[in-house]
C-alpha cells in the first residue's frame, strides 16, 4: 500500500513537474512578444555600376596564436573586434577536449601581432561563481556590444555531457581585461540545458543582439536567442523545422532579411540554410546548397561592402572531412563560389571550427589547427570600402 502511494505521488510529482516545464518553455519562448518588431543592424553597401560581385580576396599574412606554456590542445575559437580596432580570439585549450584543466583563453591582435594568451577562467572558478560544480568548458561565442561591454556565451556542463551542457554568459566592462559571470541563459525547461552557443551574434538597430544557438538533446535543431541593448535575453525562436541542422551562422541581407547557414549532421552533406523575413522571428527552411558538409562547423560574414564570406570544411577524394577549409564568397548571400583555400591538408589533418571578422580593409579568418593551436589568416579586401 505504500509503495502504491508512493508510485501515485511520483507519478503525479512528475506531470506537475512537466506540466510547470511546459509553461515555463511557452513563457520563455513568447518573452519580449509585444515589443516592437525587431530590425537587423544593417548599412547599406555602396552601390556599384552593373551588377553585384562577390568580393575578391588577396591572402596577406598566416601564423598561429601563441598557445599557453605547456598546452598542448586547443580549439573552438571566436573573434570579435573592440572600439578601439583591437581584434579579440576567444578559444578553449588544456589536455584535451573536456578534460578538467581545460580553460577559456583570449590573445589581442594590435599593431600586426597577437598577445600572449590570458586565461579568462577555468572551471574551478566558473563553478564558485555559479554556485554549482562545473565538468567541462566547451566553445565560446563572442560579442562586443555597442557600448563597449564584451560579451562572451560559453558551453559548461555539470552532470553528463554536452547534452546536459548549459550556456553561461560573461561580461567585461574593461575591453577585456577582466571578466565576470551575468548569468545563466534561461533557455529551456530541462534546468536550462542542452543548448550550446558555436558562432557569434549579428546585431540589432536597437543595439541588441541575435545570439545564433542550438538544442542537442535527442531532437536537435537550431535557434536564435535576441538580447536587448543591456544584454538581457527577450525572446527565442527556433530556425525552421530541421532536425539535421546545427549550430547556425546568421547572415543579415537587410533590415529583415536573416540568413541561417549551418552544419549538416543529415544524409544530404551539404550547408543547410534558412532564411528569416522579420529579423530572426520566424523562419522558413531552404533547400541545402551546392556546398559540401559532413558534419562540420561553418562561419559566415557580411562584410562592410555588402558581399559576403563562407567557410566550410570540404573533402578530398579518399580524404578525411576535415583535412580542407575553404573560403566561399557571393554577392547576394544565395549563390556560392568557391574563393581559396585557408588550408588544404593531407587525411587525417583538422583544420576546423573558423572564425571570421572584417578589421578595416582586411578579412581575419581563425580556425583549429591539427587541435594544438589556433591558426590565423589575413586577406586583403580588394574591393572592400572597409569597416564602417
Amino acid at each position: 500500500m505504500v509503495a502504491q502511494r508512493s508510485s501515485r505521488m511520483l507519478v503525479l510529482a512528475l506531470a506537475c513537474v512537466m506540466l510547470g516545464a511546459a509553461a515555463e518553455w511557452q513563457r520563455a519562448s513568447a518573452i519580449g512578444a509585444t515589443a516592437r518588431e525587431p530590425r537587423l543592424a544593417v548599412k547599406a553597401a555602396k552601390p556599384v555600376n552593373g551588377p553585384a560581385k562577390p568580393p575578391q580576396l588577396t591572402p596577406r599574412s598566416s601564423q598561429r596564436i601563441p598557445m599557453p606554456e605547456g598546452v598542448p590542445a586547443a580549439h573552438a575559437s571566436a573573434l570579435t573586434v573592440l572600439p578601439n580596432g583591437e581584434l579579440l580570439a576567444f578559444w578553449w585549450a588544456g589536455s584535451r577536449e573536456s578534460a578538467p584543466d581545460v580553460s577559456l583563453y583570449l590573445a589581442r591582435w594590435a599593431d600586426g601581432r597577437w598577445s600572449a594568451a590570458q586565461k579568462v577562467v577555468d572551471r574551478a572558478g566558473l563553478g564558485r561563481e555559479l554556485g554549482f560544480g562545473v565538468r567541462r568548458i566547451g566553445n565560446p561565442s563572442a560579442w562586443v556590444a555597442p557600448d563597449g561591454r564584451v560579451q562572451v556565451f560559453m558551453v559548461a556542463t555539470g552532470l553528463g555531457g554536452w547534452a546536459a551542457a548549459r550556456i553561461v554568459q560573461l561580461e567585461s566592462t574593461d575591453a577585456a581585461h577582466s571578466f565576470s559571470v551575468r548569468r545563466l541563459l534561461p533557455l529551456t525547461p530541462l534546468a536550462d540545458t542542452s543548448v550550446l552557443v558555436r558562432t557569434n551574434p549579428v546585431g540589432l538597430d536597437d543595439g541588441g543582439w541575435l545570439l545564433p544557438a542550438y538544442f542537442e538533446l535527442r531532437n536537435k535543431y537550431p535557434m536564435v536567442i535576441a538580447f536587448d541593448a543591456d544584454g538581457t535575453p527577450r525572446w527565442l525562436s527556433r530556425i525552421g523545422r530541421s532536425t539535421t541542422a546545427l549550430q547556425p551562422a546568421l547572415l543579415p541581407v537587410s533590415g529583415t532579411e536573416l540568413r541561417a547557414l549551418m552544419r549538416d549532421i543529415g544524409p544530404s552533406h551539404r550547408v543547410q540554410q534558412a532564411v528569416s523575413h522579420d529579423a530572426g522571428r520566424h523562419w522558413e527552411d531552404l533547400p541545402p546548397l551546392d556546398t559540401p558538409n559532413r558534419d562540420d562547423s561553418v562561419a559566415a560574414l557580411r562584410l562592410a561592402n555588402g558581399g559576403y564570406v563562407l567557410l566550410h570544411n570540404d573533402m578530398l577524394p579518399g580524404g578525411s572531412p576535415r583535412q580542407w577549409l575553404r573560403l566561399s564568397t557571393s554577392a547576394d548571400a544565395v549563390a556560392w563560389t568557391p574563393a581559396l583555400d585557408v588550408q588544404r591538408g593531407q587525411a587525417g589533418d583538422e583544420f576546423s571550427y573558423p572564425s571570421v571578422q572584417q578589421l578595416g580593409r582586411q578579412l581575419h579568418v581563425t580556425y583549429t589547427a591539427q587541435r594544438q593551436a589556433i591558426g590565423h589568416q589575413v586577406y586583403d579586401i580588394e574591393d572592400g570600402e572597409g569597416a564602417k
